[in-house]
C-alpha cells in the first residue's frame, strides 16, 4: 500500500453554463472522504464522488478520470469510475466498462488490491470484485452479484462505522436488490441506515437522494418531504437533484411543486446539451416525461401539448444519444390523450413522432397499438381498434410483462364494451384491474398510461354501477393520490351512488389543483358541478 491516507472535506461550487457566456456558481454539496490521492487530484476526485452521488455518471466519470491523469496511481480515482457504470435504481450495469476501468489501474484483482494505499481503500476496492465479479471467467449472473454486494457493502460500512459515504452506499447497494419491484421491508432497511447519515450530514446529496427514493410511493412519501424540500439546494449543480424532490411531489399529489422541480431540472439539463453541443439527455427527457404529467394533473392542457412538442424536436435531434427519447415518442401521445380525452388528436400525434414500428421492442409495440386501438375504441371506430389490438397482441406475443398484458386486456375490454358485450368487458377489465393492483406501488407517471381501475371504473359507471365504479376510482387514487381522470370519475360515481360528501370532496380537491388550468377544462368543472347536483337529486 503505497502512500498514507489523507482526509479531504469539500464544499464544491462550479460553474454550470445557464447561457451562450454566463456562468452561475453551482454545488454538488458536501462530504469527507479520507483518501490517499495527490492534493491536486483531490478536487475532481471529490467532485466525481458527489457527482456519483446525485446520479450524475457521466460527469462523475469525467471527473474520476481527470484524478487519474492527475494522479495515475490513485485507486480510489478507478474505484470511482468503476462505480459509474453501476445503476442499481435502474437495475442497468456495464460489467465490462467497470472491469477495464479496475484493469486501468492494475491487470488483475489481487494487483489492484495491492495498489491501494490503506487496507480502507482495499476494502472499498474488494466490493466491486463482488459487484463486478472480477477474476471470474463465469461469474454470477447479476442479480446474484447484486445481493452479494449488499452483503460485502454491508460488511465495509460495519468495519468502518465512520466512514458516511460507506453508510450512503450501502444503503444504495439495499435498494438495488429489489429485483422483483418496490417492497418496503428493502427499502425501509435502506431509509433507516441513510437517516442517519443524513442527520449527521444535512449538506450529503447521497443522504437526501437515497432517501427520496426510500420513500418514494404514496404510503411512505410524507416521510420524503424532509429529504425532498432540501436535496435540489444542496445539489443545484446536478440536473438529477433538481428533479428528484418530484418523486415526493408527485406520490402526494403536490402538482405545482413537481412541475417546478421538472422545469428546473429540464433547464438544466438543456444548458449542459447546449453548452456541449448535444443532444439532450436522458435526465432531460426525462425532467420533460413527469412535467408533462403534472401539466396534465394540473389542467394545462395547452401547455402540455406544447411539451409535447417540445420533445418531439429534441427526440428527432439527429444529435440525441439516450434510448429515453424512443420512449418518449411512443409513450407521450398516448399519456396526453388519456388525460386529455382528445382522442381524435392521436394519430396525428404519434404521427408527428415519428416512431418507426417495425424498429420497437415489445413494450414500445404493444403501447403504440394499444394507444391507437383505445383511441379508436373511444371513437367507435371499432374495426380500426380491432386492427390495432391484433398488432397489439402480436407483438405482445410470449412477452412475460404483465403492463403489456394489461394493456392488451384494457384494449379487449373497451372493445367489447363499445360493441355491447358488457360481461365479456367487465372480465377484461377485472382482470386487468387484478394484473396492475397485484404490481409493487408505481411511482411517477403511470405505465401504462391508463391505470386499470381507471378504466374499469369508467365502465362500471357508464353500466350504471356507480357504488362499484367509486370503489375502482378510490382504488386508481390510492395508488395516484391526485390523479385527475380518476377524481372526475370518483365525484361523478359518488353523485350518483348517493354519497354527496365523497363527490364533494373529489370536486373540491379537482378545483383545487386546476385553479390554473385551461379555460375549456374549468368549464368542465363547472358542469361536473351541475351534473353531480341532477345526479343526486335523480338518485334519491
Amino acid at each position: 500500500m503505497r502512500r498514507l491516507a489523507r482526509s479531504a472535506a469539500l464544499f464544491l461550487a462550479f460553474g454550470l453554463l445557464a447561457g451562450p457566456a454566463l456562468a452561475q456558481p453551482a454545488e454538488y454539496g458536501t462530504t469527507e472522504f479520507a483518501n490517499s490521492g495527490a492534493e491536486a487530484a483531490q478536487e475532481p476526485f471529490l467532485r466525481g464522488l458527489l457527482m456519483l452521488h446525485s446520479f450524475e455518471y457521466d460527469d462523475a466519470r469525467a471527473a474520476f478520470q481527470e484524478a487519474q491523469a492527475i494522479d495515475p496511481d490513485f485507486a480510489m480515482a478507478h474505484w470511482g469510475e468503476a462505480m459509474t457504470h453501476n445503476h442499481p435504481i435502474w437495475m442497468e450495469q456495464d460489467r465490462k466498462a467497470a472491469l477495464q476501468a479496475l484493469r486501468d489501474l492494475a491487470p488483475t484483482p489481487d494487483a489492484q488490491l495491492d495498489a491501494a494505499a490503506t487496507e480502507r481503500e482495499a476494502a472499498y476496492l474488494r466490493t466491486l470484485h463482488v459487484l463486478y465479479g472480477a477474476g471470474n471467467e463465469a461469474p454470477m449472473d447479476k442479480e446474484a452479484r447484486d445481493d452479494a454486494y449488499e452483503d460485502a457493502m454491508a460488511d465495509l460500512a460495519a468495519q468502518y462505522p465512520d466512514d458516511l459515504d460507506a453508510q450512503a452506499f450501502h444503503a444504495l447497494s439495499i435498494l438495488g436488490t429489489a429485483h422483483e419491484g418496490r417492497d418496503f421491508a428493502t427499502y425501509m432497511r435502506a431509509a433507516s441506515i441513510v437517516e442517519e447519515v443524513f442527520d449527521a450530514n444535512p449538506q450529503h446529496p447521497g443522504a437526501a437522494h437515497y432517501l427520496i427514493h426510500a420513500y418514494d410511493d404514496p404510503v411512505h412519501a410524507p416521510l420524503g418531504l424532509r429529504p425532498a424540500r432540501v436535496y435540489a439546494d444542496i445539489a443545484p449543480a446536478a440536473p438529477h437533484a433538481l428533479h428528484m424532490p418530484s418523486h415526493i411531489f408527485f406520490a402526494l399529489g403536490q402538482w405545482a411543486r413537481g412541475a417546478s422541480s421538472n422545469v428546473d431540472s429540464y433547464r438544466a439539463a438543456k444548458n449542459k446539451s447546449t453548452a456541449a453541443d448535444e443532444g439532450l439527455s436522458g435526465g432531460g427527457f426525462h425532467a420533460l416525461h413527469w412535467l408533462h404529467y403534472a401539466r396534465l394533473q394540473q389542467g394545462r392542457h395547452a401547455d402540455a401539448r406544447a411539451i409535447l412538442d417540445t420533445t418531439r424536436t429534441h427526440a428527432t435531434d439527429s444529435r440525441v444519444q439516450t434510448g429515453y427519447a424512443d420512449y418518449m415518442r411512443w409513450y407521450m401521445p398516448v399519456a396526453y390523450v388519456v388525460e386529455t380525452e382528445h382522442w381524435d388528436r392521436y394519430d396525428a400525434l404519434a404521427e408527428a413522432m415519428a416512431v418507426d414500428a417495425a424498429a420497437l421492442d415489445a413494450r414500445g409495440a404493444v403501447t403504440l397499438h394499444a394507444g391507437r386501438g383505445l383511441a379508436a375504441a373511444q371513437q367507435g371506430t371499432l374495426s380500426a381498434a380491432r386492427s390495432a389490438l391484433e398488432k397489439a397482441q402480436s407483438a405482445l406475443g410470449e412477452d412475460p410483462s404483465e403492463a403489456l398484458r394489461i394493456q392488451v386486456l384494457e384494449l379487449e375490454g373497451l372493445i367489447a364494451l363499445k360493441a355491447g358485450d358488457d360481461e365479456q368487458a367487465l372480465s377484461h377489465l377485472k382482470e386487468a384491474t387484478a394484473l396492475e393492483t397485484d404490481r409493487p406501488l408505481n411511482f411517477g407517471p403511470p405505465f401504462p398510461a391508463k391505470p386499470a381501475p381507471e378504466l374499469y371504473g369508467e365502465a362500471l359507471l357508464a353500466l350504471d354501477r356507480p357504488a362499484d365504479a367509486l370503489t375502482q376510482f378510490e382504488t386508481t387514487l390510492e395508488r395516484y393520490p391526485a390523479r385527475a381522470r380518476s377524481l372526475w370519475g370518483k365525484a361523478r360515481a359518488a353523485a350518483r351512488a348517493d354519497r354527496p360528501e365523497a363527490a364533494q370532496a373529489a370536486r373540491s380537491a379537482l378545483a383545487s389543483q386546476w385553479q390554473g388550468a385551461d379555460a375549456s377544462v374549468r368549464r368542465q368543472l363547472q358542469s361536473l358541478a351541475g351534473s353531480a347536483e341532477a345526479e343526486t337529486a335523480q338518485s334519491r
